[in-house]
Parts: structure tokens; C-alpha cells; sequence
């Protein structure tokens, strides 16, 4: 009996490569092998494959089974080589005689009694599939709307391995998936939050919005009660639309995390993370036996908001520094090293002090002078250097909390982010970035020309302030995101004067 072979994929990072499931059927006691570095759950496929063949009605070839997955080298991980692998031993054994598989990638787990559930990676498995020139991928019915999303490609969901086998041998038609993807970016996923609920903050809510329009990261520093995580949690509802392009890439890091919805298509919103300040390195960061990305790679092109700063082990935050700068992260391990994408916008709050009452005008503070300063030291100055904003956020006037006038909506600052943003992406058209935030210093000096008025102001403040080479970058860029918002061609001594006042921490001792 011929080697039969069947398409199929897994994920390494982010990204799938493809794997050929290849089945042997050969005379003999039976025993039943898999080659090709699996691991435990892809060697247990045995007892899955063949209780769901069996309960579907097909029983298992008394021969010498050896199913092989190539290429050998890379180590096989999880369920999601059942489907393919049933498929091999039954195109081995005869069953399947016509060439439907030939041309067509499948994937998926399989149950005892042959359901075929959803696996992680199917958008990215859809994307390989377009780059290879394979047409037809058969997936399980949870993960067609995820993989739907891909042009080009027709996604053949099946619910049960009979279903899949009558497919292929032509007795079922089932109508490719379709997705209207235009029609998801239209969605409100404000879930009724807005930033006219705000009373007061004035400036804090301006800082916000350029921190949204820019991409820059941002610090809010006050006391309990000032509105910090009440404005972070607003910040969505302010961030300029996301791309499909952004979100595919977003959404194929959730997919392989397992964390995308069931039946979900994409993510049509930018990301908003807030992990507790209990979490590990690896959960911040990403980590495991197995690479698995980390909430900095679960908020890329989004934002990662950490609430009580300092309260974060200084180990995970450390660790920020490298995506924060390189915009993504680097996970090794003995036998292999993943890369994944982490560029996101970092939000943080703090109290200014242990007890938190330090900048409150009403309150006394009951914290010493070293408290304060060990405190604050638990952020270290390159990490600060990384934060383009301070806001300092004072407690709210009982007079502002009873104001009648209605803020202004989310819906109106998110008009100037996105028109701010657009002009972003006019100026990056042929660059591999997005927003000011991430421009090189190449860029800055190409892209943001200052008059001797802005040098002057931008001179003072260094030599006052003692800012770094990095905070000198960061101010400009800032000024330059200022300007977009003011529709300014050229940035100006305003925007840099501006820019410059959300540096606060950098006139204290930190």
C-alpha cells in the first residue's frame, strides 16, 4: 500500500509553517507509531484518532501503522494534527481514493465520538495557506469565521469526521464560509463607558488624547481617588480606528493564545490589557516551556494599562524595556527562540507616594521624605525615560464634581485622534510605522524641522530638567503628534512648550 499524504500546519510564534502528515499502513501485528520530534498530546492522538474513527463507523486497518510529521525537526505540539492524521490512515487504507486532499490543507481536534473542535492558529494557518497557493482548507466549524477573513482561500467548515470523509468523497457539498469584514470595523465596542462621565481633569484629558493620537506612552501620577483607572479604562473609547491590517495582526496573537472568542472573526478594536500587579515575568512578558506570547504581545497595537505602577515586581517591569523600545519581544529557550510582535502604547498609574496623599491639597501626607523616594525608586530612570507623558493628576474640586456642564464626549476627541492619526499615516506611507511614537531618529530630524524659537525652549528644558538623549527624542515627537492634532504643518514653539510640560517628573528627583 502507497504512503499516503495529507496537507496540514502548526504554529511557530505567530506565524504557521506546513507540516506533512504522512501515513504507512504495513503488514504485520498492529502497532501504532508516531515519528517526527511529537509531543505528549500529539502521541496520545493515537487513542483519539481511533476511538472517533471507530465511532464513526470506520475501523482501524489490523496492519503496522506509522504516521510521520514533517519536517522532522521541529518539535509537534498539540491536537491539532487528530484531523489530518485520520484522514492519512484512511487515504493509506483505501477509503479515500479521490484527489480531493491533494490540493487542500486541513486541521483540527478530534473527540472520542468524531466531533471536530476548535484549535488554536487557524488565522494564521489560513494566511500560510494563501502564501503557498493552496485554495481549500478544511477547519473545524468553531474556527471558519477566524480563518474566513483571509481572501482568497475558501474555508470548508465540518462539525464531525463523517462529515469531513462524505466531503471528500464527494457525497456532501458544503458551501465555503464567508465573512463581511467591512461591516465589523462598524461596530461600537464602547460597552456604553464615555469620557464626558469624567468631571474635571482637564488637562489630564487632553494629555490623553494626545497619548491616543501619537501612540506615546503615558504616566498619570495623584492620589487614591483622583480618576486614574477611570480615565484609563475611557482610553478606548478615544484610540484612532484600526486598521485591517492591524488587525489581523492582532487578532492572529490571540488566536494562538487561545484567547479570540469562539466563532469570533477579528478583532475589530484596539486591545485594552490590564493585568493585575501580582503578575509573573512570564505572564507580562510571555514565557513558558513552550513560548506563549505575554500581555505585552496581547495589547500589541493597543494598550497595556498598569494600574499601581509600582506595586509591579521590578523584574516585570525591567523586562518592558526591550518592547517598549524594539516593539517586540524575544523569548529563548533550550530548544528553540520565538519573536513576538509587542508594540503597544503603555499607560501606568501611581499614587505619588505610599500612603498617596503627597500632592493632596485637602489631605495630610503621613509618608517621610525616604519613604517617598523608596517608593518612587521601585521605577527605575531608563524605564521612566521610556514614558513619554507624566500627567500629574490632582484630586477633583467638589465644585467640578457638581458641575452642570456635560463634558466632552469620547466621540468628539476620537474625530481629532483620527484625524491627527490619518495624517500619521500619510506621513509613514512608506515606512514600516504607524504613529509618531515610533519614529527612528532619522525620521525626527527628516520630519520634524523646529525654528530657533522651539531649539530655545527645547535647550532651556534640557539643561533645567537634565532630560536624556531619549526624553529629548520624545518631546519632539510628542511636539510633532501636538501639531497634527492643531492640523500644523510645522511644529512651532506652542507644541514644544507643551510637550515639554509633560515631563513633570523629570523636575524631581525620581
Amino acid at each position: 500500500m502507497p504512503v499516503s499524504r495529507v496537507l496540514s500546519s502548526a504554529v511557530y510564534g505567530i506565524d504557521a509553517y506546513m507540516v506533512e502528515v504522512e501515513a504507512d499502513l504495513s503488514p504485520g501485528a498492529f502497532i501504532y507509531s508516531t515519528v517526527g520530534l511529537p509531543d505528549a498530546a500529539v502521541r496520545e492522538s493515537q487513542n483519539r484518532v481511533l476511538s472517533a474513527l471507530a465511532n464513526s463507523g470506520f475501523e482501524a486497518p489490523i496492519k503496522k501503522i506509522t504516521v510521520n510529521l514533517a519536517p522532522a525537526g521541529i518539535r509537534k505540539e498539540g491536537a491539532i494534527f487528530d484531523l489530518p492524521i485520520a484522514m492519512a490512515i484512511l487515504k493509506a487504507d483505501g477509503i479515500l481514493k479521490n484527489g480531493a486532499m491533494d490540493s487542500a490543507m486541513m486541521f483540527g481536534e478530534l473527540a472520542l465520538d468524531g466531533r471536530v473542535k476548535p484549535v488554536r492558529g487557524a488565522l494564521s494557518a489560513a494566511c500560510l495557506a494563501k502564501e503557498s497557493g493552496i485554495g481549500k482548507i478544511i477547519v473545524p466549524a468553531e474556527n471558519a469565521n477566524e480563518a474566513a477573513v483571509v481572501d482568497g482561500v475558501d474555508v470548508i467548515a465540518v462539525s464531525s469526521l463523517p462529515q469531513a470523509i462524505q466531503y471528500l468523497c464527494g457525497d456532501e457539498d458544503i458551501e465555503p464560509t464567508r465573512v463581511d469584514t467591512a461591516s465589523m470595523f462598524h461596530v461600537d465596542n464602547s460597552d456604553g463607558i464615555d469620557f464626558s462621565e469624567v468631571r474635571g481633569q482637564t488637562h489630564v484629558k487632553r494629555a490623553l488624547e494626545v497619548s491616543a493620537a501619537g501612540g506615546h506612552n503615558a504616566l498619570m501620577i495623584g492620589p487614591p481617588g483622583s480618576g486614574k483607572s477611570m480615565m484609563a479604562k475611557r482610553l478606548p473609547t478615544i484610540l484612532p480606528d484600526i486598521s485591517f491590517d492591524e488587525s489581523l495582526e492582532t487578532t492572529r496573537i490571540h488566536s494562538v493564545s487561545g484567547k479570540l472568542s469562539k466563532n469570533a472573526s477579528l478583532l475589530t478594536s484596539r486591545p485594552f490589557r490590564s493585568p493585575h500587579h501580582t503578575i509573573s515575568d512570564a505572564g507580562l512578558i510571555g514565557g513558558g516551556s513552550v513560548p506563549a506570547p505575554g500581555e505585552v504581545s496581547l495589547s500589541h497595537n493597543g494598550v497595556l494599562f498598569l494600574d499601581e505602577l509600582p506595586e509591579f515586581r521590578r523584574n516585570a517591569l525591567e523586562a518592558l524595556r526591550q518592547p517598549l523600545e524594539d516593539g517586540e519581544v524575544t523569548i529563548s529557550r533550550s530548544a528553540m527562540s520565538v519573536t513576538f510582535p509587542s508594540r503597544f502604547m503603555l499607560t501606568a498609574a501611581m499614587n505619588p507616594c505610599p500612603c498617596g496623599y503627597y500632592t493632596d491639597e485637602e489631605k495630610e501626607c503621613s509618608c517621610t521624605g525616604l519613604m517617598i523616594r523608596k517608593y518612587r525608586s521601585r521605577i527605575s530612570g531608563p524605564l521612566m525615560d521610556r514614558i513619554d507623558i507624566h500627567i500629574e493628576t490632582p484630586a477633583v474640586k467638589y465644585k467640578e464634581l457638581l458641575a452642570d456642564d456635560d463634558a466632552e464626549p469620547s466621540e468628539k476627541i476620537r474625530e481629532r485622534v483620527n484625524a491627527a492619526r490619518k495624517i500619521q499615516m500619510a506621513r509613514f506611507a512608506n515606512e514600516k510605522i504607524h504613529n509618531n511614537a515610533q519614529m527612528s531618529a532619522k525620521m525626527i530630524k527628516a520630519m520634524c524641522p523646529l525654528d530657533a524659537a522651539s531649539k530655545s525652549i527645547l535647550k532651556a528644558a534640557v539643561e533645567k530638567l537634565g532630560l536624556s538623549a531619549r526624553a529629548h527624542e520624545k518631546a519632539i515627537k510628542v511636539a510633532r503628534t501636538i501639531a497634527d492634532l492643531d492640523g500644523a504643518d510645522n511644529i512651532t514653539a506652542l507644541h514644544i512648550g507643551e510637550a515639554v510640560q509633560y515631563r513633570s517628573l523629570d523636575r524631581e528627583v525620581f
